[in-house]
């Protein structure tokens, strides 16, 4: 089995925020793959199905963003995965432009709450990743305040290509090919930018 998990708040005040992106591409494959994200165990909605062959658990915590280890750290405990080849986490950041992804196949928690939690409470900082771009925050304001608004009309249509995209890179990392993914979509958020 492998876990694709999505990060936000679980608040219906928070729905369709920029720190809720990780949520929205879990929900888009779920969409795609007819699986329903229903079931609460492990301090997460969770829904089990197959996507192009290989059985997935998409998860999305309820513990709030920065508690988002607990959650993961259960279902990695439980499903006796591997964090560091058989988990996927999707997360928004601000460093990415609206509409761009990053893959990664590790990495530092880079300032992000979710992340830090994930890495505190499975012990390693070796997992894949997806980032989505949500845009940096505009000078003056409050960190928090920005992560938790919502995006501008224009902004909303390039992060759903995001998700679009981010989808796409979770299928080709959940079958074993997370290089051809960093290759793929690495690449095509440079071509974007130049």
């Amino acid at each position: 089995m492998f876990l694709i998990a999505g990060l936000g708040n679980p608040d219906r005040r928070y729905e369709k925020t920029r720190h809720n992106i990780g949520f929205d591409a879990v929900d888009a494959l779920a969409d795609r793959y007819g699986i329903s994200i229903r079931e609460k165990k492990h301090k997460a909605l969770v829904g089990t199905g197959m996507i192009e062959g290989t059985k997935v658990l998409l998860a999305k915590p309820q513990t709030y963003m920065n508690l988002s280890g607990e959650s993961i750290a259960e279902i990695i405990h439980f499903y006796k995965l591997d964090a560091e080849s058989e988990m996927l986490v999707i997360f928004d950041d601000i460093s990415l432009a609206p509409g761009n992804i990053r893959v990664r196949k590790k990495g530092s928690a880079g300032g992000h709450n979710g992340i830090k939690s994930i890495i505190a409470c499975t012990g390693t900082q070796n997992f894949m990743r997806i980032k989505i771009g949500v845009g940096e925050k505009p000078q003056g304001w409050d960190l928090a305040d920005y992560v938790l608004g919502r995006f501008t009309e224009e902004d909303r249509a390039l992060a759903e290509d995001a998700i679009r995209d981010a989808g796409l890179a979770a299928v080709l990392m959940a079958q074993g090919f997370a290089d051809r993914a960093m290759n793929d979509f690495n690449a095509k958020k440079q071509e974007r930018q130049g």
